[in-house]
C-alpha cells in the first residue's frame, strides 16, 4: 500500500504547482454534482459531499466556487453526471481500474478506448481486473504542527476502523475498510485534522514489478488517461520504485 500512496503523493504535489489546477477544480465540480444528486445539497446530512468539500479545500479551491457548484448541482436542469468504471490492461500486463465522471458515457468510452489502443493498452472484460484490487478508504492527513509523525501515526493506528497507517513526509496516510470509511471520516472531522485528500480507492492486492524502461510506457499511458477530462482517477498495480519518481508528471 505504501508504494501505491507514494505515487499519488507525488502527483498531487506536482499538480498543485502547475496548470493542472484548473483540471483538478473541474473534476471536483463534477464530484460535487454527483454527491449532490446522490445525497442532497446539505453537507451536514451528506457525508459524500462533506468529503468532496474537504478535498476541494485541500487544493485551495475558493469557497465561492464550491458554494456556486453546490447551488448549480441542486438546481433544476443540472448536468446529469454519473460515475462509470472501466477495467483495462496497460503494457506489460499492468492492471488498471479507470474511474470516470461523465455526462456522456458513449464519448467517455470512446475516448478511453482510443487512449488505451494508442498507448499499448486494452480494455478488459468485466471482472478481469477488479479481483486484483480491494476498495479501501484512504485518508492522507497532514501531521499537526509540533507533532512527531511517528507518534501521530501510532495515535491514528489505535482507531478500530484503521487497517494500516503509512507515515510520509509531512503527512500520514490511513487505510480503512470500505465499510469503515464513514466512521473514520467522523473521527477526522471531530478531531479537526487537516485532510490533504480522502477517498475510496482501489488498492492492489498483488503488484507487478517492472524495470524503468518498461515502466515508462505504463506511466505514459496512465498520464494520458488522467489528462482526459472525464477520467477522475486511474488505479494501477505497478509496484512503486523510487526510480519512477522523475517519470511522474
Amino acid at each position: 500500500m505504501a508504494g501505491h500512496n507514494r505515487w499519488s503523493q507525488i502527483k498531487r504535489k506536482k499538480a498543485a504547482q502547475d496548470a493542472r489546477r484548473s483540471q483538478i477544480f473541474s473534476r471536483i465540480i463534477r464530484d460535487i454534482y454527483v454527491a449532490v444528486r446522490e445525497g442532497g445539497p446539505d453537507p451536514e446530512t451528506n457525508p459524500k459531499l462533506r468529503m468532496v468539500i474537504a478535498n476541494a479545500k485541500a487544493v485551495n479551491m475558493p469557497k465561492e466556487n464550491i458554494e456556486r457548484a453546490i447551488q448549480k448541482a441542486a438546481g433544476a436542469g443540472a448536468e446529469a453526471f454519473q460515475e462509470v468504471i472501466y477495467e483495462a490492461f496497460a503494457p506489460h500486463g499492468v492492471a488498471l481500474i479507470i474511474e470516470c465522471t461523465t455526462d456522456n458515457v458513449n464519448r467517455t468510452l470512446s475516448n478511453v478506448r482510443y487512449i488505451l489502443s494508442k498507448n499499448g493498452g486494452s480494455l478488459a472484460t468485466r471482472g478481469a481486473v477488479m479481483h486484483m484490487f480491494e476498495q479501501k478508504g484512504v485518508f492522507t492527513i497532514e501531521v499537526p504542527e509540533g507533532k512527531d509523525p511517528e507518534e501521530f501515526a501510532l495515535e491514528l493506528a489505535d482507531y478500530e476502523s484503521v487497517e494500516d497507517v503509512v507515515p510520509e513526509e509531512g503527512t500520514v496516510t490511513v487505510y480503512t475498510r470500505r465499510e469503515d470509511f464513514g466512521n473514520f471520516q467522523e473521527v477526522v472531522e471531530s478531531k479537526g485534522y487537516k485532510v490533504v485528500n480522502a477517498s475510496l480507492q482501489y488498492v492492489p492486492m498483488v503488484t507487478t514489478s517492472l524495470d524503468v524502461e518498461k515502466a515508462k510506457a505504463v506511466i505514459n499511458l496512465i498520464q494520458k488517461l488522467e489528462d482526459d477530462p472525464d477520467v477522475r482517477a486511474v488505479h494501477h498495480n505497478l509496484e512503486w520504485s523510487e526510480e519512477y519518481a522523475e517519470l511522474v508528471s
